[in-house]
């Protein structure tokens, strides 16, 4: 048995070579696939068992993007698109709605499994970091155990990544982490599109914690990075 046996990913593609390309790749990690070949049929198939979800951008009914869309509604369930578009606006577009990835077709599907393993690492962050899952700080508390945010009783939403930069920031109040410190930490490979992306997560975070109360923040050094500090 291998460490991911058994984990369901949904692959959802309407190129039918694709899932036959995909699948003995994924089932000999161990992996139990489900097929999805359009939009609506992806939404069918999310319950609290999925794992994962490789979504391609271009499905019929529903596209991938409107897909990760109403996914991110109710759910951090990990995501990674496919697109057989290098257009970097629809990257940034896929990132905003909360997708933990972005793989250009063609692809290797080596790759593929590589950047499914690095993100379901991710969504095991007792593993990054032992003996630690909480952080209080302020009136915010960070569970990654459960993956829960609350600032004063309130709970809020966040995507896994948002999650783990912010919890990476707050347990080290003070330091500061360059974009590529971040993407290293966080997408756990070498990244290699636009340190752009941290930057819209970032942002996505301040607004998110932006009330008049909350005594710390994440602030800008210029030039170099971020880091979690009091206003």
């Amino acid at each position: 048995m291998t460490q991911f046996s058994n984990v369901k990913i949904i692959l959802a593609d309407d190129n039918r070579e694709i899932h036959e390309i995909l699948t003995p790749h994924l089932e000999s990690e161990g992996f139990h696939v489900i097929h999805a070949y359009d939009g609506k049929n992806v939404l069918e198939h999310i319950t609290d068992d999925i794992s994962l979800c490789l979504l391609d951008v271009m499905l019929p009914d529903l596209s991938g993007i409107d897909v990760c869309r109403e996914i991110r509604r109710t759910s951090n369930l990990p995501i990674i698109m496919i697109s057989s578009k290098t257009d970097e606006i629809e990257k940034i577009i896929a990132i905003e709605l909360g997708a933990d990835d972005y793989i250009v077709k063609p692809f290797n599907p080596r790759e593929v499994i590589a950047r499914i393993k690095a993100v379901l690492r991710r969504c095991v962050p007792v593993e990054q970091i032992p003996g630690r899952s909480e952080v209080s700080i302020g009136g915010l508390e960070i569970d990654v155990t459960r993956y829960s945010v609350t600032l004063n009783g309130e709970r809020i939403s966040f995507t896994p990544k948002e999650l783990e930069i912010l919890y990476l920031l707050a347990s080290n109040p003070g330091q500061v982490y360059t974009r590529k410190d971040l993407l290293t930490h966080i997408w756990g490979y070498e990244y290699t599109g636009e340190t752009r992306t941290v930057d819209t997560h970032i942002k996505r975070i301040r607004a998110k914690l932006e009330r008049p109360d909350f005594q710390w923040v994440i602030k800008t050094i210029y030039g170099v990075g971020y880091k979690f500090d009091r206003r």
